[in-house]
């Protein structure tokens, strides 16, 4: 087996990344592709939400030779890693060195992002160092910067522009927008769906705590107003491609 050093262009000397986990295999991470993911430990928005909370916070350094070994390990059985968090372009060394690594063992790269730090964003577009980018929008414009306690709408409109850019330019193959929708906060989608005129739309089921989770068919007439195709996530029932009546089932694909 090769040490993970050799997958690297140039020497990496004692390069350290904030560590949060590794999942070996996934089919939910990039829909229709068999992938694993890295999750990067540290995240400046704090949503009261996060599925992931314990990784806004916390120390877990580990070198980052050791961390590309384990997508080594992963490479029979997968096409791709997704980078996640936490949010993984806080720390923009570590994973650009880890993108790079990635694509010297042959793999695609996915890319889970908040969103506010776009200059890492277009530094890896611009070296061809992602394929895939699920950029997470919480609100309408007029509520992000109350509902996050911080004035990040900017930044996240830039890197929806960028995104958008690259790829009607080719420049990313892959580009979704992706909001994780709560019950009592269905009126904001029609606002997110304009942001996100000509972009893939996923509206993804919302999971906390004792809130009772939107149902597929609830999601259904929320995608209803938008009057255009959207992707639906539920662990129920996967994921679907929605257009009204037209929807369909995608085969396969079931989240756990």
């Amino acid at each position: 087996m090769k040490p993970a050093a050799a997958f690297f262009n140039h020497p990496v000397i004692s390069l350290k990344v904030n560590f949060g986990g590794f999942v070996p295999l996934s089919t939910v991470d990039w829909r229709g592709r068999a992938v694993c993911t890295v999750f990067l430990r540290g995240c400046p928005v704090r949503c009261s939400y996060c599925h992931n909370r314990p990784l806004q916070d916390g120390e877990d350094l580990r070198e980052v030779e050791e961390v590309a070994g384990l997508i080594r390990s992963s490479k029979l059985l997968v096409s791709g890693v997704v980078f996640s968090g936490g949010e993984p372009t806080m720390q923009p060394v570590p994973l650009k060195a880890l993108a790079e690594a990635s694509r010297q063992m042959g793999l695609r790269v996915g890319l889970q992002t908040n969103g506010v730090f776009p200059k890492v964003l277009a530094s890896l577009i611009a070296e061809k160092l992602v394929d895939h980018v699920a950029l997470d929008i919480k609100a309408r414009w007029e509520r992000y910067d109350n509902l996050l306690k911080e004035k990040y709408s900017d930044p996240v409109k830039e890197s929806l522009a960028l995104c958008r850019d690259a790829r009607l330019a080719g420049d990313l193959p892959e580009f979704e927008i992706v909001v994780t929708l709560f019950r009592g906060y269905e009126d904001e989608v029609p606002y997110i769906a304009k942001t996100a005129d000509g972009v893939d739309l996923v509206l993804q089921q919302g999971m906390e705590g004792g809130v009772k989770p939107l149902t597929g068919d609830e999601l259904r007439k929320v995608a209803d107003r938008v009057g255009r195709v959207v992707k639906i996530r539920t662990r129920e029932e996967g994921e679907v491609v929605y257009a009204g009546d037209r929807g369909r089932r995608v085969s396969g694909e079931r989240q756990g």
